[in-house]
């Protein structure tokens, strides 16, 4: 076993993968936030590990700590690539194959011996997805040949110190609407998503661009001059270009030269929109339909595939609501349905963003809440089919919990489950004090929730939180199949599921009800720490100290 420190900006999404294949191994490991070099020199001191490993990270590292304990950086870069922006530059330039390297600190950006490196072929995708998914997976493989290699003995790759490639300034990221193509704008969007994002100005608002979506389902037709806004859908807006159109999901806004909360676009604009059309498509679309959309459907046979595409995985009311109706509707369609969520995220919960641009963020909450809470109803009162939830991208709060109403839960191996809400000082419902304890165990679900820690999709599978795990869609067909395939057995689970809900049925009710009555004051008290701390995290105030929850040096029980 070795004592492994993770060295980071912040405790994300990459970061928690590692975090957790880690933890899998029986590795000792806790992490520090780089604060600081004092702060840093003292969470070394304090833990003294055998490793110190980044896995995102933006400030230098003081060579005295380097030197002293082994540190590796990952770098989302293939062998020989240097400098900051590397995804960013990967994407604007079009390359077909990319990858990411552990690289071990020194002196030189970038510069230090190569342990370990990996390519993949790079998708038409964004900067977050590209990240969460091709990167994160990878980051894993490599995490994995370090520790071999350190162990061995066997010597790293000495570093090419290939020139280090450009900054990416906005003037780069500029998008010239009289003169960049649809493919141009994208592009461009997609490389600074899910950050910086692209600046511009629309109807006299500066803002910041996110999520491009090309037109090319007819709308695209429409007679209007480039940059024109011609119409709106669910959030985004549609954005007239040379030769088609393309939708904006999401924009920030600048005031006074601060960089406001990322929002859908139809917030930050507003009342601008007036007489813009609302061109509205069927509750849920095929997959494969040239537009946007945030839900769609694939049926194959009596088996039915639900996707919703919600940006970040932010469940707003009116998500939860045509969510909520696509599940009773197809309840009628299928006999097996199973649920995808998003390709980055499964789903994250409640709209932290929206909650904190309303002026009512009591009243708007809770009736968050409250539809996140009759969207698991309708999953988990389905009783005319079986259900599943397959996690194929991260999950956490309200957004796992939703998953868990699901007959069936399987995960695809390497995904990040947080199945908390005490970080954001919430005691959370979506029926979680039922579906919850009934996989794992009262004492484990209580100790999952106060720890308020991520845990592996294999993890999940060991303490019964998920039934399987997948690599690939195929094997989650080939499941919902074997559901199928005996025929009496599907209506022996189909029956045992509703002798289960009737039972429960005012278990049930009593869970839901106990829930708001704790998360009411939550919401409705202006001194809740839910409003703090929601405020922190969307903002992404920096914090002043790594949680104790993740610094396991720091604690008194270290």
């Amino acid at each position: 076993m070795l004592k492994i420190l993770l060295l980071c900006d912040t405790f994300n999404s990459l970061s928690q993968k590692i975090f957790c294949y880690l933890q899998d191994l029986g590795h000792d490991v806790s992490v520090e936030y780089a604060l600081g070099e004092e702060v840093v020199r003292e969470g070394v001191r304090l833990f003294a590990p055998d490793l110190i490993i980044a896995p995102y990270l933006t400030k230098k590292i003081p060579k005295d700590i380097y030197e002293a304990t082994p540190t590796f950086i990952l770098h989302p870069g293939p062998f020989g690539d240097r400098g900051a922006y590397a995804l960013d530059n990967a994407i604007l330039q079009g390359v077909r194959r990319w990858g990411a390297s552990l690289i071990e600190a020194s002196e030189e950006f970038d510069g230090g011996a190569v342990w370990a490196c990996g390519e993949f072929a790079m998708p038409k995708a964004s900067k977050g997805h590209i990240y969460r998914t091709k990167v994160s997976d990878l980051a894993v493989e490599l995490v994995e040949e370090l520790l071999r290699r350190w162990q061995d003995g066997t010597k790293p790759l000495p570093n090419p110190m290939e020139p280090m490639h450009p900054r990416i300034t906005q003037k780069v990221r500029q998008i010239d609407w009289e003169r960049d193509t649809t493919a141009d704008i994208v592009r461009k969007i997609d490389a600074s998503d899910n950050y910086p994002g692209v600046r511009d100005n629309f109807l006299g608002v500066d803002l910041y661009l996110f999520g491009a979506v090309e037109e090319r389902a007819g709308l695209e037709k429409i007679e209007a001059r480039p940059k024109q806004i011609i119409a709106k859908r669910d959030g985004a807006v549609l954005v007239k270009t040379i030769d088609g159109a393309v939708w904006i999901r999401e924009m920030t806004q600048i005031e006074d030269g601060m960089r406001q909360i990322k929002l859908p676009s139809t917030y930050v604009l507003k009342e601008r929109l007036k007489g813009i059309k609302e061109r509205r498509i069927p509750l849920y679309v095929e997959p494969d339909m040239a537009t946007f959309k945030e839900i769609t459907f694939k049926q194959k046979g009596r088996i039915g595939y639900l996707a919703f595409d919600f940006y970040n995985g932010a469940m707003s009311s009116e998500r939860c609501v045509r969510l909520k109706y696509a599940i009773e509707t197809l309840q009628e369609e299928v006999d097996i349905l199973v649920l995808l969520g998003g390709e980055q995220f499964f789903s994250n919960g409640i709209h932290l963003c929206i909650l904190e641009e309303s002026k009512k963020p009591g009243e708007d909450g809770w009736s968050n809440i409250n539809a996140m809470n009759n969207l698991v109803k309708s999953l988990l009162f389905s009783e005319d089919i079986l259900t599943i939830a397959a996690f194929r991208a991260n999950a956490g709060a309200g957004g796992l919990f939703l998953g868990l109403a699901a007959d069936f839960v399987l995960a695809r191996s390497g995904v990040v489950l947080n199945p908390h809400y005490k970080t954001l000082g919430l005691s959370g419902s979506e029926l979680h004090s039922y579906t919850l304890p009934r996989r794992v165990g009262q004492k484990m679900a209580k100790r999952l929730l106060d720890e308020a820690l991520p845990i592996s999709a294999k993890k999940a599978l060991q303490i019964g939180m998920v039934d399987g795990l997948f690599e690939d869609m195929q094997e989650v067909e080939i499941f919902a199949n074997s559901l199928l395939e005996d025929e009496e057995r599907y209506y022996e689970l189909l029956d045992s599921k509703r002798e289960r809900l009737e039972r429960d049925e005012e278990r049930i009710q009593e869970a839901l009800e106990k829930e708001l009555e704790r998360m009411y004051p939550q919401f409705w008290d202006p001194a809740s720490s839910f409003h703090a701390l929601r405020h922190d995290f969307v903002y992404k105030v920096c914090p002043t100290a790594t949680p104790l929850r993740l610094a396991r040096h720091r604690r008194g029980d270290a």
